[in-house]
């Protein structure tokens, strides 16, 4: 009988994670309180910028995303073959803008590092600059390019790994309403109740991806799980595919056009509680960083804004393993704003732990237990 496995939370983590077991020819039963894909997963702007994003030094956790990186062209292959739909994966490179010549210095030290990990980045001056990107300002004075970067279409890729996980049977109950209940039992079995369903969903196994309301669940688990929620708000403007040819960061915001002829602009963060309403002060510094850098956008309406909750924890890095001492259960929660890059390889994660093989990465940095340490 193949091993059953609940996962509980249906955002990219979630649905990764139970994409992959299913692969792995386990029984998969995934619980989602609300609707797939509803809070980080569709809001984010779907960047796959591990060099971009990790700028001071190779640790752990910058490995755990060079990592990602590297599965993502087997991992979304499967995806869109299984599914038959796209993903709208960009290969686009990125590039970070520099707009004072003090600040080339330290780039140059960043450059050392990164390409002894394969990020094969230059620098290129204004002119190089220019040419690669024809709309940014004129004011800028250098560049970071990066070619390897890429990014995926968020929400798309969440409607393609639901529909290869239903085509593998797994059973997806969303709209499950609130958890009322998680038992798990140190010597195996587990077992979820949850207000809109009929009855318990019991498994030998619970993977639980909660994204920011996982640290609800942790007095199941008899453990401190210190996630809580930023409130990530991002606006896109009308505008032609591709005239903003790649990824673009600078020290205020990035930029990252769609092929549905958005550009994407994000994110200004802050702490909300649970609140996902856009405010006038976030989306309003995104809209000045715009017009500095890309000069065509001032005065230019944004099409659409949003904002989606991502889970952070305490030191910044992912809870990904055993829950110590309560033998089914496993964490996969916290990614902050690198949910959609690290999914192939926390899923990898997640299933090698399931089938009790070694894990495709290390994961000591990121033992789900470790804050208990800590207090006590």
């Amino acid at each position: 009988m193949p091993q059953a496995v609940a996962v509980l939370g249906g955002g990219i983590i979630g649905l990764s994670c139970a994409f992959e077991a299913a692969r792995r020819g386990m029984r998969v039963t995934l619980i989602e309180p609300g609707g797939l894909g509803g809070q980080a997963s569709g809001a984010a702007a779907g960047m796959l910028a591990p060099f971009s994003e990790n700028t001071e030094q190779p640790d752990d956790f910058f490995q755990l995303c060079l990592n990602s990186l590297r599965l993502y062209p087997e991992w979304i292959r499967a995806v869109e073959e299984l599914s038959g739909m796209s993903a709208e994966w960009v290969q686009s490179g990125s590039i970070n803008v520099v707009m004072h010549e003090a600040d080339i210095l330290p780039i140059e030290s960043r450059l050392r590092w990164q390409n002894e990990w394969g990020a094969a980045a230059q620098l290129i001056d204004a002119a190089q600059l220019q040419r690669l990107e024809p709309m940014l300002s004129t004011a800028a004075v250098a560049g970071v390019y990066t070619p390897g970067e890429s990014h995926v279409y968020a929400p798309k890729l969440v409607s393609a790994l639901e529909s290869a996980c239903r085509k593998l049977g797994v059973e997806m109950l969303e709209h499950a309403g609130d958890i009322e209940e998680v038992q798990a039992h140190p010597s195996g079995g587990a077992s979820v109740r949850a207000k809109a369903l009929d009855q318990p969903v019991h498994a030998d196994r619970l993977v639980v991806c909660a994204g920011a309301w996982t640290g609800a669940y942790e007095r199941w688990f008899g453990l401190t799980i210190p996630i809580h929620p930023i409130r990530g708000q991002i606006c896109s403007f009308e505008h032609p595919a591709n005239e903003v040819r790649h990824m673009v960061f600078s020290s205020q915001a990035y930029w990252v056009g769609k092929r549905n002829d958005r550009l994407v602009c994000g994110a200004s963060e802050d702490v909300a509680g649970f609140e996902t309403n856009v405010t006038e002060r976030g989306i309003g510094r995104l809209i000045r960083s715009s017009s500095r850098l890309f000069p065509f956008l001032e005065r230019k309406e944004t099409m659409h804004r949003w904002a989606g909750l991502r889970p952070a924890t305490r030191d910044g890095l992912p809870l990904i393993g055993r829950v110590e001492g309560i033998g089914p259960v496993i964490l996969a929660a916290g990614h902050y704003r690198n949910g959609i890059l690290l999914s192939p390889v926390t899923a990898a994660a997640v299933a090698d732990l399931l089938e009790e093989k070694t894990s495709v990465v290390s994961l000591n940095a990121f033992a789900p237990n470790r804050f208990s340490y800590i207090e006590k």
